[in-house]
Parts: structure tokens; C-alpha cells; sequence
């Protein structure tokens, strides 16, 4: 973790979710997450965003706020291991480390 927090080593892949609603945020982080989990990664880097414009709903950052939980409800707690805020070079506050758990069924 260090490493990646210096700049010296890179996740297995990365998904930018910022600019994007709630809705296909979510959708598109839990295919990226089965995609890399299957694909035999086992540290992801997911890019939130510091949170922008707000779409006229006076709240921003949303899915900065959001991501750390969906990442530990029922559809993807199967799939992540833990995850902790990213390094400044990859992110900082706007993107998340997520360790993915072993795909069993590929073993």
C-alpha cells in the first residue's frame, strides 16, 4: 500500500466514476468490481471524484460520499475485502484502494 501511495506501483485497474449519477455509478462499479474480481485482481482503484457540480440538488461530493458504502452492503461485500482512501498522486479523498476478495470459483 505504500507503494501505491508513493507513485511506485500501480492498482491491477482503475474506474473513473465521476460525472456520473448515482444510479449508473453504482451499476458500473459492481460490473468493473465482478470484471476484475474474475479477471484474478486483487487491488482496484475507484476514482469518486472531490465532488463538482451538484445538478441544481445543492449537495456535493455524492459519490465521494456514497462509494464507501456501498462498498460494505449485501451486492458487494461478497466481492471487497476492505478499502481505504487513495494516495494524493492516485486521487487522495476523491478515490478509493478496494482489495478485492479471491474468486473461489476460478481456483
Amino acid at each position: 500500500m505504500r507503494a501505491l501511495a508513493r507513485g511506485r506501483a500501480e492498482p491491477d485497474a482503475v474506474i473513473d466514476l465521476h460525472g456520473l449519477t448515482q444510479a449508473e455509478a453504482h451499476g458500473r462499479l459492481i460490473g468493473f468490481l465482478r470484471r476484475a474480481r474474475s479477471a484474478g485482481h486483487g487491488l482496484v482503484l475507484v476514482v469518486t471524484g472531490q465532488g463538482g457540480r451538484d445538478g441544481g440538488t445543492g449537495e456535493r461530493g455524492v459519490l465521494r460520499r456514497v462509494v464507501p458504502h456501498w462498498l460494505q452492503v449485501a451486492d458487494l461485500r461478497s466481492l471487497v475485502l476492505g478499502f481505504e482512501e487513495a494516495g494524493t498522486r492516485q486521487g487522495g479523498a476523491g478515490a478509493l484502494y478496494v482489495r478485492l476478495r479471491r474468486d473461489r470459483s476460478h481456483g
